[in-house]
């Protein structure tokens, strides 16, 4: 199972070579960096770790086509994919609440990530683009100093129809904050599209997007897993059906204001919800623990293993260096 990790590119561009430095001698997969509003460009804060490195694979997620026109996204990706040698990688998705803070809806959001991975594609493989999509248009573009293989291109998919897509027009998906029966029912659906599509599961990789808190210390860990549980994909009841019993799904759809205004004031309580509901979501949809825990983590971990992910991107928050430490150490042995 292949295991990378996932960095806030908020951080500056010497943060993230010194830290991808590290996840590469400690054998993990990748780097993904998360592509935020607020956050220093994706782009050109990868490339000193870009030079740096020579086996692990880098990008960021999740660009989208609302904000920044495929072409553009296609020209970055394509640049630092030539300074990575041809390690570079991109996860397309559909936006998020973010889009909201500059007044874009976002809307067909499966046909603009199709349209966006069709155009990136054509623009990877040297030649002229002309396409004239539904949303997006590009006449008579060509990057013509391509020089390496071209970069792999993931769909952020969790749903039957962006998956379906995906099969179709991406090289891999991402999930997003899934448990494992969930991620295995959604590899389902995905593994049909793929054989009408005439492609082969294993050549097509899969990971899914999941928080890691695990401290020496628990009620840190645990305390740090309440506080971002606004960002972790909780607002879906066929989800939340999975572990939570009726009352509690409707509490928690109900409760999206409370979380957010928690999650603006840094906050581990979130008014209105009760601790073991808190508690059911840290435990279902993040990793979360002490170092002591670590048997049961793996076990958590070899669960999406058991499902048929191929991989599996791990956020890390305070100290990702010790987390890469811990993670290369424990993690990527027990899950080869």
């Amino acid at each position: 199972m292949q295991i990378d990790v996932i960095l806030d590119t908020r951080a500056s561009a010497r943060e993230l070579r010194d830290l991808g430095v590290l996840a590469e001698r400690h054998g993990l997969h990748g780097i993904w960096v998360s592509s935020l509003l607020d956050s220093r460009d994706p782009w050109a804060n990868l490339m000193p770790l870009a030079a740096a490195t020579s086996r692990i694979r880098i990008g960021p997620i999740a660009v989208n086509p609302f904000d920044t026109h495929p072409a553009r996204i296609a020209a970055g990706v394509l640049t630092l994919n030539e300074t990575a040698g041809g390690r570079a990688r991109v996860v397309i998705g559909g936006g998020g609440e973010a889009l909201q803070a500059l007044g874009i809806t976002p809307a067909r959001r499966v046909r603009a990530v199709r349209e966006a991975l069709t155009i990136i594609r054509a623009a990877a493989g040297g030649g002229p683009v002309n396409f004239a999509g539904d949303l997006y248009q590009v006449r008579n573009l060509q990057f013509r100093w391509l020089t390496a293989t071209p970069p792999q291109l993931y769909a952020g998919a969790s749903q039957a129809q962006m998956l379906r897509m995906a099969a179709g027009a991406a090289d891999g998906v991402m999930m997003s904050d899934m448990p494992a029966g969930p991620a295995a029912a959604a590899l389902g659906t995905l593994h049909a599209a793929l054989a009408a599509a005439g492609r082969e599961p294993v050549a097509f990789p899969t990971t899914v997007f999941t928080a890691w808190h695990v401290y020496p210390d628990r009620e840190a860990a645990r305390r740090e897993a309440r506080r971002w549980l606004l960002l972790r994909g909780i607002f879906r009841p066929w989800l939340l059906a999975g572990f939570l019993d009726p009352a509690d799904v409707d509490l928690v759809m109900a409760s999206q204001p409370a979380f957010a205004r928690a999650f603006a004031a840094g906050l581990d309580v979130v008014e209105g919800v009760p601790g073991r509901v808190l508690d059911a979501l840290v435990d279902n949809v993040t990793v979360c623990g002490s170092t002591d825990d670590l048997p049961a983590i793996i076990r958590h971990l070899r669960a999406f293993k058991a499902a048929g992910l191929g991989g599996i991107a791990l956020r890390l928050y305070a100290d990702p260096a010790a987390s890469i430490r811990l993670i290369g150490r424990e993690v990527v042995p027990a899950l080869a």
